[in-house]
């Protein structure tokens, strides 16, 4: 039987727990106050979740209207730990996101083969960053029976 964990971390300690976790909900706010919610692919840069996307996106349009966000960045394993951030986010457009959308491919992926290839590429694309400044998170938590369930269950 699994118990259920969850404890807050230090902000090194959350860092390192992201460093390592590239998968994530973006939540920003529709227009209307109701959340949008994005299944996206997540790095940290410096201090700050980073996250590539296209400016038409809703993400984007949401994230520049009204930059409070939160995302829960999750483990590879559906049932693996996970933990939730929230924060100040702001676009940054080409041709600004150049240097920072290799900061991004370098924090998920490492270096790549031909760094002038990549740098074209996002351009071609219209590529945006949305850079998210950490300012709350909640615990790195994972799923299971509550303690005092699982005693009573035994």
């Amino acid at each position: 039987m699994r118990i259920a964990t969850a404890s807050v971390p230090a902000r090194d300690d959350l860092l390192g727990f992201i460093r390592v976790r590239h998968r994530g909900v973006l939540v920003t706010t529709r227009r209307d106050g109701s959340p949008q919610l994005s299944p996206v692919s997540c790095g940290l840069s410096g201090e700050h979740l980073v996250v590539s996307t296209y400016p038409s996106r809703a993400k984007a349009h949401n994230a520049r209207r009204d930059p409070r966000v939160s995302m829960c960045v999750l483990s590879d394993e559906w049932d693996g730990p996970y933990v939730q951030v929230d924060g100040t986010a702001e676009v940054i457009e080409l041709p600004e996101a150049v240097d920072p959308l290799v900061d991004y491919f370098r924090s998920i992926s490492g270096e790549h083969p031909d760094w002038d290839e990549y740098r074209a590429a996002m351009v071609r694309q219209g590529k945006c960053l949305i850079r998210i400044t950490i300012t709350r998170w909640g615990p790195i938590a994972t799923g299971g029976f509550p303690a005092d369930v699982a005693a009573s269950i035994g």
